[in-house]
């Protein structure tokens, strides 16, 4: 008996996923943007410009986590494909574990003894930086692994996805707007909010709360689909480590799902650069006030993830995910570039002037609607891939498939972010420099590496995203011969019991 028992039963109706269970699951990635996203785009700045740590040590920090995510990410990803526990589902043991080391180690992260400085300061950023991502790992591999679970049908799957995607924006575009109104208030005292050293350890605390509740809440909720959700084949070996490495040449033996981790490796490298500059952009280049960064953040990607949420599975019942993915990719390579690249041009608002922002947030818009539809379809793509390998090897495989994406997730604020300080390195960017300050030359180049370079690895990731091949009729031949092996596995299963009584 194998793992395609466990889809004749959601063949019966593949459409019926609960809009309760739906919601549930797509209120956990809200605590994934919360911690990664909050520890990528404030953490390198909290080190350098307010605590003084060198920019290099500051941006080498997520890069060098990065490797211990290269080994947890797929090995929780294959460790849950295969536990057993009939009363908690192989995804929820995980899911129910993290939260609390979550929330701990984030605020350990914004809150280094004040008796440390230089390498120890180091030290610390990148132990509880491996920490936190650790257990964000235990936590979201299993989680996102369950998503695509839910459903076995081509669109439904998008629309599980859509919900994931925007509550992720919900913790992104939240996190901004909130925190820089509440605690990264612009004061007398300081030319930018996200400058205050008093204002990180409210912060810290309280967001340390959320994640912890906001990921209980998303397993608490999701626990009655563990009886709809796939187990482990009753012949399959438990987890080892030649298990886990034969998993992983089972994934990556898959040229659809190859291709699409090499094109999501080149695009999160474009990400993280991005992600890396951001801040500084926002503060130094377009010298927004905290309070303009989060309303920027949340006018343009409102309208960007919301038609994400809304279209996505429209679109891809007109066209199929590989054109989507690669339209997305150009567009979302191209779009954030366009302010820098008009403004070299002398085509765009200068610094303080009131069409600045809106124009600013125009370009974010169309940028977080390429994102967002482009980040639905590639997690959908990854449960077609699925189906693939489970037709192919006679195992379902969603935790170790979902688990590339959680690290290329982090790659983009690792990797990037590494490239980032190395660039504001190499352009001599001061420490605890002050907005309006800065050498013109020095904030030129600020823009050339954030924009116009940046483009370069996501048009190589359009080229590469180019390379699936698994369109809807191919979806549907494999739907159909794992629902006849289905058949035949339930057939020789109730013969074989026969049998034997």
């Amino acid at each position: 008996m194998t793992d395609q028992n466990q889809d004749s039963r959601d063949l019966i109706d593949p459409h019926t996923v609960p809009t309760k269970s739906r919601l549930a699951f797509g209120v956990g990635s809200t605590a994934e943007t919360l911690s990664l996203y909050s520890v990528g785009a404030l953490g390198m700045l909290f080190y350098n410009q307010v605590l003084g740590l060198d920019i290099l040590l500051a941006g080498l920090v997520p890069t060098l986590a990065i490797f211990g995510d290269a080994i947890s990410d797929p090995l929780i990803g294959s460790w849950s494909d295969r536990f057993r526990s009939k009363k908690w589902g192989r995804r929820h043991p995980f899911m129910l574990l993290a939260p609390i080391p979550v929330a701990v180690s984030f605020w350990m992260v914004f809150n280094p003894p004040e008796t440390l400085a230089g390498g120890s300061l180091f030290w610390w950023f990148l132990a509880w930086s491996v920490v936190l991502r650790t257990f964000m790992t235990v936590y979201h591999v299993p989680h996102l692994a369950m998503g695509g679970e839910l459903s076995k049908e081509y669109t439904e799957r998008t629309k599980i996805m859509s919900y994931n995607n925007f509550f992720g924006w919900i913790g992104g575009a939240g996190f901004f707007k909130i925190n820089s109104t509440v605690f990264f208030a612009t004061t007398a005292q300081t030319a930018n909010g996200f400058l205050r050293p008093d204002a990180y350890e409210p912060f810290s605390i309280t967001i340390a709360i959320v994640i912890a509740i906001v990921l209980f809440v998303s397993a608490w909720f999701t626990l009655d689909r563990i009886p709809h959700l796939p187990q482990p084949a009753q012949l399959a070996s438990r987890f080892g480590f030649r298990e886990f490495y034969g998993d992983l040449f089972k994934a990556f033996g898959n040229r659809n799902y190859l291709f699409l981790m090499i094109a999501l490796f080149a695009l999160s490298m474009m990400l993280g650069i991005r992600g890396g500059m951001g801040t500084y952009m926002n503060i130094y280049y377009w010298e927004f006030r905290s309070e303009d960064i989060g309303n920027l953040i949340l006018m343009g990607s409102f309208f960007g993830y919301i038609s994400g949420f809304l279209f996505s599975a429209r679109i891809h019942n007109r066209f199929d995910k590989r054109a989507t993915i690669v339209t997305t990719a150009v567009t979302l390579s191209v779009f954030p570039a366009m302010p820098v690249i008009l403004r070299l041009m002398g085509f765009f608002p200068e610094n303080g002037s009131w069409m600045l922002l809106p124009a600013v947030a125009t370009f974010g818009a169309l940028a977080a609607a390429s994102g967002s539809i482009i980040n639905i379809s590639v997690m959908s793509a990854i449960a077609d891939i699925a189906d693939e390998n489970a037709l192919k090897y006679g195992v379902r495989q969603e935790g170790i498939l979902y688990s590339a994406r959680t690290f290329f997730a982090k790659l983009d604020n690792s990797l990037g972010h590494g490239v980032a300080a190395v660039a504001l390195k190499l352009i001599e960017f001061p420490d605890k420099a002050v907005p309006g300050e800065v050498d013109v030359d020095i904030v030129w180049w600020l823009g050339i590496v954030d924009s116009p370079l940046a483009i370069v690895p996501g048009l190589i990731a359009a080229c590469f995203y180019a390379r699936y091949r698994i369109d809807k009729s191919g979806y549907e031949e494999t739907r159909k011969r794992l629902a006849e092996a289905a058949s035949t596995s339930d057939r020789l299963a109730v013969e074989d019991k026969i049998q034997r009584s």
